[in-house]
Order: C-alpha cells, then structure tokens, then sequence
C-alpha cells in the first residue's frame, strides 16, 4: 500500500508545476526496485509516491527534466516514451471498464438499439467510435434532443475510441453507435474515460459533454498489456 505520508491529506502537489488539487485529479507514480519511474494509475503501488497534474504535457516535462529524480530524492529512470506509456495505461483501463459495464448489461450497441434506449429514456451516455460518420453521430443527438429537450445536455457523449477499439471491449464487430445504461459500472467507466480525455488536453470539452476525435487516444495505445508492476494492485 501507498505510505501513511502519501496517502494522507486531501491535496497532491505537481513536481513540475507545483499546482495542488485532490487525488482523483491527478497522477501517482512509484519508484520500482530497479529504479524505473511507474505509473500508477489506481494509486494502488507500495512505497512513496510523487504525483503530476492529469496531463500529458506535465509528465512529458517531468521525464524530460529529470523531476522525477528530484522528488523521489534518488536516481529515477523516467524513459522518454513515459507520457504516451501513461495515455496507454489510462486508455486501456477505460476500455476494460467499459467491458465490465457491458458484461453488466449496461451497455446498448447498433443504432437500432441505441435509438430504442434514447426512446425509452434508458440512457445516460453515448458512445459514438471516432472514425465512424458524422451524420450518424449527429442523428443520435438530434433524437436524444427530441426526446429530452433541454434534458439531453445531461447525457453526456464519448468520441474518443476507434471502432476496434470499441469492438474488442464490447466483443462485437463494427460497433459504431453504443449507448450507456444507469449503474455503477457505468459511473465507473464515465470516470475513467473522463480522466483519459482530460489527459490529452480537452478540460473544457470534459467539462462539458465527454466528446473529442480519438487521433490522441489512438496514439497513446489500445489494449496492449501494460507494464505488470503498474497494474499490479498491493495486497
């Protein structure tokens, strides 16, 4: 588990920037025995950790100024690739919990479907793949906003995952259009894709309606295994 010292307080102070916000805003790293920089994305790994803002430009700066080694009072090897390796991680732990919601049955896919649960008021997000047709994405919109009128601005709308990214999570072919039904899994999975996009720069459109292109996402890494100390959780 984290140290009593880490996991105390309600604020995390950046190593680059020195901004201080709440843990769940932020991103944790540990020191592996080989001295190696991990993420740690759940906030789950022994030891002391130091944390970042919840961007990826900061923790660019960070490998590239050896602040890493600065904080941990030691030599700390932090590769060059560490900020997309930490865009991979979050973006796979999205995607896993967005399996997790599926298996949950909270999860709708096919525009028939979809249009079916905006109908029945049974939604409270939409997913749209990121390389699939506009005029789609903007139909769903269009018959979320004649069903719920001002309403629909509280369903929030996710573009950031390829459609074989959503076809490996969903473990179906050529998902497009899906759809998010209430539950804690899908609280779960809102979260976490929140955090993805906030990473790669877009607070204010997270802020808003949980939508960006994928270009970013789609970089950083799918569902690749992830480093097995980052992801391991302690006992």
């Amino acid at each position: 588990m984290p140290t009593s010292s880490d996991a105390d307080g309600p604020e995390r102070t950046c190593i680059v920037t020195g901004a201080k916000s709440s843990p769940e805003t932020m991103l944790r790293f540990a020191l592996g025995p080989d001295g190696a920089v991990v993420p740690d994305i759940r906030r789950k790994l022994p030891g002391r950790g130091v944390w970042t803002e919840l961007s990826f430009r900061t923790v660019s700066r960070a490998a590239a100024k050896q602040a890493f080694s600065r904080a941990f009072r030691t030599k700390a090897e932090a590769p060059a690739a560490l900020a997309e390796t930490v865009g991979g991680l979050l973006e796979r732990d999205a995607l896993q919990s967005l399996s997790i919601a599926n298996k949950a049955g909270l999860v709708v896919a096919g525009a028939f479907k979809v249009d079916s649960a905006i109908e029945a008021e049974d939604v409270v997000a939409l997913i749209q793949a990121s390389d699939g047709a506009a005029d789609g994405a903007a139909k769903r919109v269009h018959a979320l906003r004649a069903k719920l009128g001002q309403g629909a601005d509280a369903i929030q709308r996710i573009n950031i995952f390829s459609s074989r990214q959503l076809d490996l999570a969903l473990g179906r072919a050529n998902v497009i259009h899906a759809a998010l039904k209430r539950g804690a899994a899908s609280s779960a999975f809102l979260a976490r894709a929140d955090r993805l996009r906030r990473y790669h720069g877009c607070e204010a459109d997270a802020a808003s309606e949980t939508e960006r292109g994928g270009g970013a996402a789609d970089a950083a890494g799918t569902f690749d295994a992830p480093n097995e100390l980052a992801e391991k959780p302690s006992d």
